[in-house]
């Protein structure tokens, strides 16, 4: 299998932004949370277990899935959280193999959000990069993309883990606590280190 690099952060961290300047590079990305949304659309296999863990209450008047009702729901109780996970987890990682095998780089990204919190995708990454700003800046960000109030993003938050953790579990870390053009010249640094990773494992 490609030499796969999993891309994590908190919140507002800035993942998709450092994301972007890898497909820049030509680098494959598998987003965990496009899969999970895709996998819960109408018709598909997610979408019917969430249901059959949760009942008909979690969908609207035309079929499909409440995702501002269910998300406050799982937020507000860990035992919810914990039966999504087991309806769309499994899903969701063998959605991400298939991708993963019809990668024809080096090395590719799959941003996974909760990668150290949960797991599910642990067994399949080789490096994890952390995307870091400060917890303030988090929030900012958050804030002003999505309208939610701080004390909402702040338990957000609080479902995962503290930034001290995910930095003490990183194997590459990249600050965007600046302006995004800071990103750019980090990324093509790991890029190049990548690419030395997946050809030393192709050697041996």
């Amino acid at each position: 299998m490609t030499y796969v690099v999993g891309l994590t952060g908190g919140i507002g961290s800035g993942k998709t932004e450092v994301a972007g300047a890898f497909a820049a590079l030509g680098i494959e990305i598998v987003d965990a949370d496009a899969l999970a949304h895709r996998l819960s659309s109408p018709g598909e296999q997610g979408l019917s277990a969430i249901r059959a863990a949760f009942g008909d209450g979690v969908l609207t008047a035309d079929g499909e899935l409440d995702r501002a009702s269910l998300r406050r729901r799982v937020f507000a109780d860990a035992a919810a959280r914990d039966k999504l996970e087991a309806a769309l987890h499994p899903l969701i990682r063998a959605e991400a193999e298939r991708e993963i095998r019809r990668w024809r780089g080096s090395y590719g990204i799959v941003i996974v959000p909760l990668l150290l919190e949960r797991g599910g995708l642990r067994s399949i990454i080789d490096r994890v990069l952390v995307v870091d700003c400060p917890e303030d800046e988090q929030v900012r960000r958050v804030v002003a993309r999505s309208g939610l109030a701080a004390d909402e993003v702040r338990a957000i938050m609080a479902t995962q883990l503290t930034r001290a953790h995910r930095l003490a579990a990183a194997d590459d870390i990249i600050d965007n606590s600046g302006p995004i053009a800071s990103i750019e010249p980090r990324v093509r640094a790991l890029d190049r280190r990548y690419r030395e990773l997946a050809a030393a494992r192709r050697r041996h």
